[in-house]
């Protein structure tokens, strides 16, 4: 394993996130505060608990999450894309580097981008409603597996991509939808019957559920089986970003 290769792509992507910080980090935290200010004030003056915790922290997890898989998507993808756009990719797959190393690279500068996001919104999320964390240990793993997971996913994409377009695609299209379907500013309990059960069909479902967990111990699924539908869906896009490397598919084009 060449770690100062994968240093090198890692500590590259980490200092772009400086050159662009405005982007990066001020304006995804500034949107979610957004989200939080105009749900929080507006609804949770209608809705004032469910399921005994008030509705302004109720959401912070669901808000948490969907930066989380908005951000790690977006930074994995454009990350990979861009050595596509300027041609400077042959010179990465010529090093003397591994696959497993570039792509440690890209996504664990993307993961870690989006955890110091998610820390930080927390964080300005504790300046409007007192939180507390009943499960930290495990509020940390399904943060950290859930930007692993969909840096990996973002990555795809952005190899998939063959425009600045179609990075867009399918964070805009399909995450985005998910992420607001997904509970995270309601209980999938409340809905009507039928609607509760189309749910169970939203993977995001699973992923806010076991967050929100980690904080009030209140989920509208197992933790077990959001635990376990994260860890597929992170050997999923292993196992997609495998096949890409093992194929060339898209690499060089």
């Amino acid at each position: 394993m060449n770690f100062r290769a994968a240093g090198a792509i890692y500590g590259f992507e980490m200092a772009r996130t400086g050159r662009t910080l405005m982007q990066s980090i001020i304006s995804p935290v500034i949107s979610t505060s957004l989200y939080f200010v105009v749900f929080g004030g507006a609804i949770g003056s209608r809705i004032t608990e469910i399921e005994g915790v008030s509705y302004g922290a109720f959401i912070v997890p669901g808000l948490v999450m969907m930066m989380l898989l908005t951000q790690s998507t977006a930074n994995a993808s454009f990350g990979i894309y861009l050595p596509k756009f300027v041609g400077s990719i042959y010179e990465l797959l010529s090093a003397p580097i591994s696959y497993v190393e570039i792509v440690l690279g890209y996504v664990g500068a993307a993961a870690t981008k989006s955890i110091i996001l998610g820390l930080i919104i927390l964080a300005t999320a504790g300046l409007f409603v007192p939180l507390r964390v009943a499960h930290p240990v495990w509020m940390i793993a399904f943060l950290v597996l859930t930007a692993v997971t969909f840096s990996l996913f973002g990555f795809i994409i952005g190899i998939w991509a063959d425009g600045f377009e179609k990075l867009q695609v399918i964070p805009l299209l399909v995450i985005t939808p998910l992420t607001f379907l997904g509970g995270s500013f309601y209980s999938v309990s409340v809905l009507p019957p039928i609607w509760q059960t189309i749910s169970l069909f939203n993977p995001v479902l699973y992923l806010i559920s076991g967050f929100r967990w980690s904080f009030y111990g209140i989920a509208d699924v197992g933790v077990g089986v959001s635990l376990a539908m994260t860890v597929l869906f992170m050997a999923l896009c292993l196992a997609g970003v495998w096949w890409i490397f093992r194929t060339g598919y898209r690499l060089k084009q």
